[in-house]
């Protein structure tokens, strides 16, 4: 039997989480850097920096659902990726990739036209107020018409990890956020030549970054992984493939789509508490972000050999790997949000000169410590499931309990009990943690076992 002891199993680990950890911190950075930069953004008006990072905020709420909706096919593609790599079945991995790359170009044209024409009226939904409806219309509409390129990235992204190739889209993110950085530089605060464009200015630095990346990432799985699709391949059409990524992919997009729909809805509290919350919201999430980098860049990894050994149907050798993927996962995550915890103060002061925005970031960065040791279980247990075919189980409970606990008591707690934005973040807390403790039973419950798609 193949167990973690077998160095080359551990050697793959390693070789796969690396360059995710990388690329996925590099992704939070495209966006962190727009926080960070415009943070520094002298308005001249009430409020400041700290109004224009609210509305840039309350937008990348809103960007991140869209690239949920982006990610239900490439995020279902790869699993049947991997498995089909495991299984040596390379012309139905083909099809797989290219039907993927067809949907998500369709959905991500889609999205963007509806996030170019319809910026002002879907942030009116969120409730953003009039004083910040300005800022928030103008970095959606310029980020959101181009978002398309993303999906395709996404999809391109999830092929190359699944055939092992993680080492190339960490590459292409390293060069982008270079040219975001230079870019933010130039077009918000006016250098080299170019006028001070403020959110306009991040907003256009950002779309073209990931115009750019998608485009890398192309060349790339052409040179690299699949060279064509011959068209002779998808006549007739590959139903059947198109059902097993859907199959993955849906109830993934499922569980995601709620969990953000969530968020937004939480958001949209947070905002009527003011635009102070709304700001501490903002900072507190991208800092946070920084730490579900390390457990989501391990299950990634992971998950693409769980995927690989299920293929060869070896699924004792997957439960071991997973739960030594668990372990690592937990206990590095524990040690980076400990350590946020502990710099919290200081961080927080960089971002703003506020004293009521670092008092309560600071306290809600101790509470997410506990926060997530749920979060570690949900991601692992809800990634390695799907990873496995298992894939309806976790959007059920997701579902249920997101919206149960963590919406209903963040409402609970942050308005009627009057404890704010720090009573919304316990009710993240045990929605994450009642979650966790439910997936990881399913986990070591082995129900997922004979659920594989390579057949």
């Amino acid at each position: 039997m193949e167990t973690i002891t077998n160095p080359t199993l551990k050697t793959q680990l390693k070789t796969l989480t690396r360059p995710i950890l990388i690329e996925i911190a590099l992704v939070m950075l495209l966006g962190a850097v727009d926080t960070v930069m415009l943070s520094h953004l002298d308005t001249g008006l009430p409020g400041g920096s700290d109004n224009v990072v609210a509305a840039v905020g309350l937008d990348n709420q809103l960007m991140s659902l869209v690239f949920l909706v982006y990610q239900f096919i490439s995020q279902g593609a790869a699993i049947v990726c991997a498995q089909y790599i495991g299984a040596g079945l390379r012309k139905r991995l083909v099809k797989v990739v290219g039907i993927s790359l067809l949907l998500n170009a369709v959905i991500g044209i889609a999205m963007s036209a509806v996030l170019y024409y319809q910026a002002e009226v879907l942030l009116d939904f969120m409730g953003l107020r009039p004083e910040l409806m300005g800022d928030g219309a103008t970095y959606l509409r310029i980020t959101g018409a181009l978002s398309f390129f993303q999906a395709l990235s996404l999809m391109l992204s999830a092929s190359l990890r699944s055939a092992d190739k993680a080492k190339y889209p960490m590459r292409v993110t390293v060069v982008v956020n270079i040219l975001n950085i230079i870019g933010n530089y130039a077009l918000i605060f006016g250098h080299f030549g170019l006028p001070a464009m403020g959110v306009e200015g991040a907003a256009i630095s950002t779309a073209a970054s990931r115009a750019i990346s998608m485009i890398l990432l192309l060349i790339i799985h052409t040179r690299k992984h699949i060279s064509k699709f011959p068209l002779e391949w998808f006549k007739p059409f590959p139903w059947d493939e198109l059902k097993n990524v859907l199959k993955i992919g849906i109830p993934a997009a499922g569980e995601q789509l709620s969990y953000c729909t969530s968020q937004v809805a939480i958001t949209y509290f947070i905002n009527k508490l003011g635009n102070e919350a709304l700001a501490t919201r903002t900072y507190c999430a991208n800092c946070i972000m920084f730490v579900n980098l390390f457990v989501c860049s391990i299950v990634q990894g992971g998950d693409i050999l769980v995927g690989h050994l299920v293929g060869k149907t070896k699924e004792t050798a997957a439960y071991i790997m997973g739960n030594f993927i668990f372990k690592r996962a937990m206990l590095i995550t524990m040690i980076v949000s400990s350590s946020l915890a502990v710099m919290g103060y200081f961080i927080l002061s960089f971002l703003t000169d506020n004293p009521n925005i670092i008092k309560t970031g600071t306290i809600i960065f101790f509470i997410d410590i506990v926060l997530s040791i749920g979060r570690v279980c949900n991601i692992f247990a809800g990634g390695t499931l799907r990873s496995t075919g298992d894939a309806v189980y976790p959007v059920v409970v997701g579902i249920i309990f997101q919206w149960l606990i963590a919406v209903g008591f963040s409402y609970v707690l942050g308005i009627p009990c009057g404890f704010g934005i720090i009573g919304m973040w316990v009710g993240f807390l045990l929605d994450e943690n009642v979650r966790g403790i439910i997936l990881m039973r399913r986990w070591h419950s082995m129900k997922w076992q004979g659920k594989g798609l390579a057949v």
